[in-house]
């Protein structure tokens, strides 16, 4: 399993306690809300039904998803002001950094991503200099009890898995746009499987690996972008040293 996939399970972890739940709920709701300019009806709009899952996931009351959904198909008053703007620059090591936005105010958004890029001694890019690393797939971890994830993962391969990276009792698959929500369904549905986390990602082609100074260096800058209010997703190219990750873990 790459750095950056340990980062992200870590995280979505992380989430679920998250003293910061009601920026969570913010995240959560802007998705909704920019899922649901596609069609109110989740059971025809797949990012819709995405993001409603992952408001559930994470106990986002029903009443907060019920109006992001109204005011992203048209019935509130703020859902069409939000623009979607991915930016793309370098960390720490030289490492490629995609970072999703959704905003109403994409000067603000710029310069609060372009400092943060600058503290960490990285820099903001061009679109396009570094999102030729990248595809869109969509990214699933789970956790395994009682069952042998090699026989899981084979299992999910032939339910749509396009990929797979076992370590330990946690996998992540990688599925194609079409078979995301299908592989999914099948995962949910096996025993002894967990599903900690379900997103469509921009996945690196290749990995940069970074000595454990770089690599705390880029993971206080993945971290602090995801902590800006207009950023959505943070994806990044770092492969993380395991001692490295084993401190981000146990960090509070």
């Amino acid at each position: 399993m790459s750095g950056h996939s340990k980062w992200s399970t870590i995280k979505h972890k992380k989430a679920a306690t998250d003293a910061r739940r009601g920026q969570l709920f913010t995240k959560i709701a802007r998705e909704i809300i920019v899922a649901a300019r596609g069609g109110a009806d989740p059971e025809t709009n797949f990012r819709l039904r995405l993001a409603i899952q992952t408001g559930k996931s994470a106990n986002m009351p029903n009443e907060n998803i019920d109006r992001a959904i109204a005011k992203g198909s048209g019935v509130g008053d703020d859902g069409a002001e939000l623009e979607e703007i991915t930016y793309e620059g370098y960390g720490p090591g030289g490492t490629a950094v995609m970072v999703q936005t959704l905003t109403d105010n994409k000067n603000r958004t710029a310069s609060d991503v372009r400092q943060m890029f600058s503290r960490s001694g990285g820099n903001l890019a061009a679109a396009g200099a570094v999102s030729w690393g990248f595809s869109n797939s969509g990214v699933i971890n789970v956790e395994t009890s009682g069952g042998d994830p090699e026989e899981i993962a084979l299992e999910a391969v032939d339910a749509g898995a396009e990929d797979f990276d076992i370590e330990g009792t946690t996998i992540e698959f990688k599925a194609s746009f079409t078979d995301f929500e299908p592989l999914k369904v099948a995962l949910e549905a096996m025993d002894g499987v967990e599903v900690v986390s379900a997103e469509l990602a921009m996945v690196p082609s290749t990995l940069v690996e970074l000595d454990e100074s770089k690599a705390r260096q880029a993971l206080r800058l993945l971290d602090t972008l995801e902590e800006l209010d207009d950023v959505q997703k943070v994806f990044s190219n770092a492969d993380f040293p395991d001692e490295v990750m084993a401190e981000y873990a146990e960090a509070g």
